[in-house]
């Protein structure tokens, strides 16, 4: 691998041009910023033709997984090496700082600590941490909270050995006596799914291999029912039932889902009298049923898929409910159908359609229906009984908050369970009684180190202008002795895509940063579902760059109106928020100091012409089919890798990992030597590739506070903010 001869020392002055403590950054070291080698390749499609000289960096799995790697594959690896290698050796200044950092955020953390119980089929539920575990403990109590504690997995034992280790998925047999469970070692999120016997402690041999996770009981005890993903695509493509005790080769398959730009799922409804599966897809959906009761049934038909038809069920005594945007309901409503007509000429409305409210969930209970509804961009939870004597709302007070109503297990009960958070208060975690509305706290996040006190924190909702008249709200917290002005570092976070809409909530490792000075924004642009599923159809297809136009114009407002200014601006964002940041930086990067792209989206046109790679097919109605010319054209005009130009941009750390399965590690990899090879400045440019890890980073809770440790310590180095905290010990 050719390397260009420019040491750390020189880039180490970046950070230190306005550090005090110039002796210490200084340190000089022998690093060197890797030069990717060159091999074009030439892609054509429309008559347009593109040279993607870094195209030999992308694996297959197989490549991946081989013993010995072949001279590709060692090419491919030597080059991520040299990359983290390069950061390690430029940012070795900074390592005490980070365990510093980290120390400090796992401080605030009660490391033993247990979750609030919930109650099941009979059985309390529990999952807690003790002092110095990466992993949870899941157990339960019988009938009351003062039953002798039964553990199901103590996850620590289960992940020794392990770099990477994820388990999940559980679902408990309906006599309790029984428990499915899924692992991923890789973080390839191709899970294997497993029986345990919770009375006797023994792991059967049953074992399924490339499933989602999940897994749902039939009520005869011995049935599951299961998802596997296509081997290729990573599509969750059939369901499968499996008895227990016969070998995984005799499943049944019980459903294909053969159109590719659908995925497939399966659960039991609340009631426990059906058995569900899903088809979905970007603009439609298709339900199908069994009774749980007759698992070697057909299933049949809820209402047969048409092209932006969107509904999902919920079950209650004789009808189902559907929650659907049939009718022009962009926002959604609330209908019912009869368990025996369920076509959709069936259906009639229970909660209708409104232009100012998206209906985001519903929970049945056995005498109230409870309602998640979204207006102004803030959450609302609705209660309302079902002989229509009550209809009312939670209060909530703050400007800006998140809440939201947490499954229930329990059908015959006037309790819910709810969540409720802030910028600037911790979880609480609320029992509410719908029918004498009094409440009970369960449960108050703890933040821990002796420093933190919320009235030492301020938040605020302010609305930026775009260029086409929208209005997009930018929530804002800070500390309360943080001077907003020109100086103030900023750091402005957004995601933008599949309606996927950021929850301003309570964060103890962003504490970090408010502590030292740093002002954290929410950017809530087109792309999200914040102002109603319209905004979602606003910020896709044809209409994607308003959510990048949304996040260049908030920043603009924010130095407009002096919360902050070029020097001191900076961006984050993942995945798809990666893309995001991969055309701002493309656009405006006058704008911004620093930038961190974590697995980033960045690849885009090559991305969506391969239908083998993970998610592409899934996926046309978000981005749009390049395979149309119309689309391929929009699509390159956006694509931050096809977009990269010789001109200056901020300093920057791109983040990924190896066994990604939602973003290949080969675009980032590929973004960052187009970037070297092109760009003019002398400003930092990082990868760091976790060799063990794919989309979610590491596992483990305190391995995942070191990530974020070393993502401030970015900022912070940049900010000249490694000394300076505004709250002492």
């Amino acid at each position: 691998m050719k390397k260009i001869l420019l040491t750390t020392a020189v880039f180490s002055l970046i950070f230190a041009t306005s550090c005090k403590k110039e002796t210490k950054i200084m340190k000089s070291t022998d690093g060197k910023a890797p030069i990717a080698e060159k091999q074009p390749k030439e892609l054509e499609i429309h008559g347009d033709k593109r040279i993607d000289n870094y195209f030999w960096m992308r694996l297959t799995d197989e490549q991946k997984n081989a013993k010995e790697k072949d001279a590709q594959t060692q090419k491919v690896y030597d080059y991520l090496t040299e990359e983290n290698t390069y950061f390690e050796e430029v940012t070795g200044f900074t390592k005490d700082f980070q365990e510093e950092l980290f120390q400090e955020m796992k401080g605030r953390i009660k490391e033993d600590d247990a979750s609030v119980p919930y109650k099941s089929n009979g059985y309390f539920y529990i999952t807690s941490y003790k002092k110095g575990n990466q992993y949870p403990i899941f157990s339960r109590k019988k009938g009351n909270l003062d039953a002798e504690e039964e553990v199901m997995f103590n996850v620590n034992d289960e992940a020794k050995g392990h770099d990477y280790f994820q388990l999940g998925g559980l679902s408990v047999s309906p006599n309790n006596k029984l428990v499915s469970f899924a692992t991923d070692t890789v973080s390839r999120r191709q899970y294997v799914l497993r029986i345990k016997n919770l009375e006797t402690g023994e792991i059967y041999k049953d074992e399924i291999k490339n499933t989602t996770g999940g897994s749902t009981w039939a009520n005869d005890n011995k049935t599951i029912f299961y998802t596997k993903k296509d081997p290729l695509t990573l599509r969750s493509s059939k369901i499968f039932k499996h008895v227990i005790g016969t070998p995984a080769s005799e499943d049944v398959e019980v459903y294909h889902e053969k159109d590719d730009t659908f995925g497939t799922f399966v659960y039991k409804t609340k009631s426990k009298k059906f058995l569900v599966i899903g088809s979905y897809h970007t603009v439609m959906s298709e339900y199908r049923v069994l009774e749980a009761d007759n698992p070697n049934g057909e299933f049949r038909m809820i209402q047969p898929r048409e092209r932006n038809l969107e509904y999902d069920i919920s079950h209650y005594g004789d009808h189902f409910y559907i929650k659907t945007n049939k009718d022009g309901a962009t926002n959604f409503k609330l209908m019912k159908t009869p368990e025996n007509k369920t076509s959709k000429e069936n259906w009639v409305d229970v909660i209708p359609h409104r232009d100012d409210t998206l209906l985001e969930d519903v929970s049945i209970f056995k005498d109230y229906l409870v309602i998640e509804e979204r207006n102004e961009g803030l959450n609302k939870v609705r209660i309302k009984s079902w002989d229509n004597k009550g209809d009312y709302y939670l209060p909530f007070d703050e400007e800006t908050y998140a809440a939201g109503v947490y499954s229930s297990f329990d059908f015959d009960t006037n309790i819910i369970r709810y969540s409720y958070t802030s910028l600037t208060t911790p979880n609480s975690v609320i029992d509410f009684n719908m029918a004498d509305k009094s409440k009970e706290i369960k449960k108050e996040q703890e933040v821990l180190g002796g420093k933190f006190d919320k009235k030492n924190y301020l938040s605020k909702r302010v609305w930026a202008p775009t260029r086409d008249g929208k209005k997009v709200a930018v929530s804002m917290v800070y500390h309360k002795d943080t001077e907003i002005n020109e100086d103030t570092p900023l750091l402005q976070y957004a995601y933008g895509s599949y309606g996927s809409t950021v929850s301003d909530r309570f964060s103890t490792t962003r504490l970090s940063l408010l502590d030292r000075g740093f002002v954290y924004a929410i950017a809530h642009i087109r792309g999200s579902q914040y102002l109603g599923r319209q905004w979602y159809e606003d910020g896709k297809m044809l209409n994607k760059k308003n959510t990048f136009n949304d996040f260049v114009d908030c920043s603009k407002y924010l130095i407009n109106n002096k919360y902050s200014s070029a020097k001191h601006l900076y961006a984050m964002g993942g995945s798809a928020g990666g893309l995001l940041m991969g055309a701002i930086v493309n656009m405006n990067p006058e704008l911004y100091n620093g930038i961190i792209a974590a697995v980033p989206f960045v690849d885009v046109i090559s991305t969506m012409l391969d239908e083998s790679i993970p998610l592409t097919t899934g996926e046309f109605d978000e981005w749009g089919n390049p395979k149309d010319k119309e689309y391929y054209d929009y699509i390159k005009s956006y694509s931050p890798y096809d977009q990269v130009e010789a001109k200056a941009y901020p300093n920057m750390l791109i983040t990924t990992g190896l066994h990604d399965s939602q973003v290949q590690y080969w675009e980032p990899a590929k973004w960052i030597a187009k970037l070297r090879e092109l760009k003019t400045d002398n400003n930092l440019l990082f990868l760091h590739t976790n060799m063990e890890a794919g989309h979610g980073g590491a596992s483990g809770r305190f391995n995942a506070l070191k990530e974020t440790a070393r993502e401030y310590t970015f900022f912070l180095a940049l900010e000249n903010k490694i000394d300076k905290i505004l709250v002492k010990p």
